[in-house]
């Protein structure tokens, strides 16, 4: 149940993103978690490699849902990565200076 208010609020957050700037609502709501959860799986190869790379025995005995929260920030950061970059590159304001055009038409 909790899984599915995540995914609600995280769809939510970059649909409003995407509306604010005029964007796909729903292909942004649904890149946004995708990216959470590219993140989350991402996150647990990286703890598996780490727990082998390391000799971490300890981690191949916790329960899935302890696991599943450990991978849980990995998720978040990639899906706040994503959309703070969208964020910033849909705010850059692109000044075009259209008088250069204008005096070249007049000569």
């Amino acid at each position: 149940m909790l899984g599915l208010l995540l995914i609600y609020f995280l769809g939510k957050w970059f649909y409003n993103l995407a509306d604010k700037h005029g964007k796909n609502k729903w292909l942004f709501a649904i890149i946004g978690v995708v990216t959470y959860y590219g993140g989350v799986i991402a996150g647990g190869f990286l703890i598996g490699v780490f727990a082998v790379l390391f000799e971490w025995d300890a981690i191949f005995d916790l329960p899935e849902v302890l696991l599943g929260l450990i991978a849980l920030p990995l998720g978040l950061a990639a899906a706040w990565g994503l959309h703070t970059i969208l964020r910033k590159n849909w705010e850059k304001v692109v000044v075009v200076d259209d008088s250069l055009l204008d005096d070249q038409l007049g000569d």
